[in-house]
């Protein structure tokens, strides 16, 4: 498949200079005929039978395959979720944490993570966003670090080898990684995917991995965690990470999401990496680029005026990007479908 071939899936860049994926990705033509067409089925023939929870529980285990080729792990430690934000309560909540234990994360994390770390009841250490600091904090009392791959802010990635150093279970929110950039997660802990970033499916879609099923606790479980149960509410969990899926996923969704990873071309890695870069070059010719060379495929900058107004006048000239509140910066998202007329247009729009 050609750049052009597959840039061609999306519709939206007929017209727009789309760099916004990581919030949400472009739609393929498939993926929106997928969501379609079994909204339909749904519609003309019903939610219900036998047929149709089969290909329900098919379509759960073909978007469980997919989503353990992209992160480079064994389908049977993925559970299948709804967003990376319910990936991470899951992960918090079966460690069971106490008032006296301490998770350690940066200062950088969206709230998808850091508002579970709040809710777990443990004792939240923040420090600065790269890994000297992150070590530093951890103490005998630490029973977690949680931090991004890849930081929505910035863009920084950070290594996540070294973070293992500490000997501490590592969880890792893979919302602006997973998709962008290669990732090989089976040595980590727990690792999650947002696919409606950089995979471009539907939204409510998400996936978890989890290294060792059994040393994690159920404590969200869903409709289909258990292997079998009693009237009482005592279950017992399904082998593998299935027993950590969170919900019941449409099926519109789900032939989304299958769809979804099917257009994505074997080089999307290498070209995604060296736009970004070529991007990156351009941008800190007109303004100061934030993002370290080499790292993701999040390109940030801060503007010289106000950052919601330059996005709003971007938007105007046909370019999507968006502001990071509080932040004074503003975030471009550099796919494997970006050409060079989206970096010049958006160039040109900052100048």
């Amino acid at each position: 498949m050609t750049f052009e071939e597959a840039r061609a899936q999306f519709p939206v860049l007929e017209r727009f200079a789309y760099l916004n994926a990581g919030t949400t990705g472009p739609l393929a033509r498939a993926t929106v005929a997928a969501v379609v067409e079994n909204v339909e089925r749904d519609a003309r023939e019903g939610r219900s039978g036998t047929a149709w929870i089969e290909r329900v529980l098919a379509l759960r285990e073909e978007a469980r395959r997919g989503l353990a080729a992209v992160m480079g792990v064994a389908t049977e430690n993925v559970a299948l979720t709804e967003s990376t934000s319910r990936g991470c309560s899951i992960v918090v909540a079966g460690l069971g944490l106490a008032p006296e234990d301490e998770i350690v994360t940066t200062d950088h994390e969206h709230f998808g993570l850091i508002g579970s770390l709040h809710a777990s009841g443990a004792r939240v250490v923040v420090t600065g966003a790269d890994e000297e600091a992150i070590l530093a904090a951890v103490t005998p009392r630490t029973r977690l670090i949680a931090t991004s791959h890849v930081l929505w802010t910035t863009g920084r990635r950070l290594d996540l080898d070294a973070l293992r150093a500490a000997g501490v279970p590592l969880l890792v929110d893979g919302a602006q990684s997973a998709g962008a950039i290669e990732v090989g997660a089976r040595p980590y802990d727990f690792y999650t995917v947002s696919p409606q970033k950089w995979l471009c499916a539907p939204e409510q879609t998400g996936g978890l991995y989890v290294r060792d099923p059994e040393r994690l606790a159920v404590r969200m479980p869903g409709p289909f965690a258990a292997a079998s149960y009693e009237p009482s509410g005592a279950f017992e969990p399904k082998p593998g990470a299935a027993r950590f899926d969170s919900g019941f996923t449409a099926m519109p969704a789900l032939a989304g999401l299958v769809a979804a990873l099917g257009t994505h071309p074997a080089w999307r890695y290498e070209r995604a990496a060296q736009t970004a870069g070529r991007f990156r070059e351009l941008l800190s010719e007109v303004v100061e680029v934030v993002t370290p060379a080499g790292n993701s495929t999040l390109v940030s900058f801060r503007p010289k005026g106000d950052p919601a107004e330059l996005v709003a006048s971007l938007h105007g000239k046909g370019v999507i990007v968006r502001e990071l509140p509080g932040r004074n910066l503003v975030r471009a998202s550099v796919g494997w479908w970006t050409s060079d007329d989206d970096l010049r247009r958006l160039v040109a729009g900052v100048s």
